[in-house]
């Protein structure tokens, strides 16, 4: 049974179904939606936009559609900017609450339609399944308002140009809007008027703290080095994997700075001869993963590349994905718990801990080094101010 949420926050149930909206109990066997929201949460349900690739309802509407789709959504807009004049803050009221309900049944009667043909006529993803568990950790950490404060951050405001930046980041979006489909290689983005995770200099970090105790951040020792490794089929280094590359590829001729320097060097240049070794062989992995037009990931990615920049996106990819599966999966074993994911960047994941649950860093760590991708754990009060966990 095809249905439309009628608000993506998971406290506001309302849904439109066979013409009708229904808030006081939701119709049951309901099957396929445009999109995941917080509201609806039955793991049966299946979402047309992920089958998409991320595409809007506007690229995506059939041409018999697309008049009463422009319709409805001119009329959308206007709504979104009464309440901008407003300064109505859409994350403490229920959108159906505040909009008729006659505009609530023709906005979701024209969604249901191009969701149906959406089902109709593109096949689902291999990496469906996937997908859809990225899809709503994202939209937990969407609703998790961040800890953003200038407590110990004096030094932020003695200079025009940071005091501004420090400016902009306490008052702006104190929530992190990701965009699963930002990039052709799946790693993450963010969306307009989300918190700047991702971009933001390295300083203002000190501004973000837990809600909880502290962070404990996770990220993969030698990410891309070992992400080359594995889809090498070679066995993971369980030490430090740049040493390893000092030992076995450099026979110990450089140090560690130069190590990194030449691997990402040969990496990220096809033309590189900083890597001269059997371990690291291009063709070798290659061979296997791209076919001269598509790289196909191990985590049943397809992306289009050329040939100079195939061996990038493999990385990148498989990289990605990798990192926001460990994080499904932790999300899972925080699940009733006081600690929770707060944000993503890059490889590397930060959860803010509380205290009492100490005891769970070792099975968070195994988690996350599934594989036996070594990972760097690292503790502290503020984002910035990270120390290394010894366990």
């Amino acid at each position: 049974m095809y249905f439309q949420t009628l608000d993506e926050k998971t406290e506001c149930v309302g849904v439109y179904v066979d013409g009708e909206l229904h808030f006081d109990k939701v119709p049951e066997g309901l099957t396929r939606t445009w999109r995941y929201t917080g509201s609806i949460t039955d793991k049966d349900i299946e979402y047309a936009w992920l089958y998409t690739n991320g595409a809007t309802l506007g690229v995506i509407c059939p041409e018999h559609l697309f008049e009463r789709w422009d319709t409805a959504q001119k009329k959308f807009r206007a709504f979104m900017k009464t309440f901008e004049i407003g300064r109505i803050n859409l994350r403490e009221h229920c959108f159906f609450d505040m909009v008729p309900e006659t505009f609530l049944k023709e906005f979701c009667e024209v969604r249901n339609q191009i969701t149906e043909y959406v089902f109709d006529n593109f096949p689902k993803p291999e990496n469906y399944d996937m997908l859809n568990t990225f899809q709503k950790l994202i939209h937990k950490i969407k609703f998790q308002d961040l800890n953003i404060n200038m407590e110990g951050c004096r030094h932020l405001f003695y200079n025009t140009n940071d005091r501004r930046k420090s400016n902009q980041l306490l008052k702006g979006s104190g929530y992190i809007d990701y965009n699963l489909f930002g990039t052709v290689t799946g790693r993450l983005t963010t969306n307009q008027k989300s918190f700047p995770i991702l971009t933001m200099k390295k300083d203002f970090r000190k501004l973000i703290k837990p809600k909880n105790d502290w962070f404990l951040s996770l990220d993969y020792n030698g990410a891309e080095v070992r992400t080359f490794l594995d889809l090498s089929g070679i066995e993971q280094p369980e030490c430090d994997v740049h040493q390893w590359n000092i030992e076995n590829v450099f026979k110990d001729t450089i140090d560690r700075d130069r190590a990194k320097t030449n691997f990402f060097s040969w990496l990220y240049n096809p033309e590189s001869d900083a890597i001269s070794s059997d371990i690291y062989k291009r063709e070798k992995v290659l061979d296997k993963w791209y076919d001269g037009r598509y790289i196909r990931t191990p985590f049943k990615r397809k992306i289009s590349v050329t040939a100079r920049k195939a061996l990038n996106y493999l990385i990148q990819s498989t990289t990605s994905d990798r990192v926001l599966l460990r994080a499904t999966e932790i999300d899972k074993l925080l699940e009733n718990k006081k600690s929770f994911i707060s944000h993503i960047v890059h490889d590397e994941l930060v959860i803010d801990f509380h205290d009492s649950e100490r005891d769970l860093i070792p099975s968070v760590k195994e988690v996350f080094e599934k594989d036996n991708f070594k990972a760097n754990i690292n503790v502290g009060k503020n984002y910035l101010d990270l120390e290394e966990l010894k366990l």
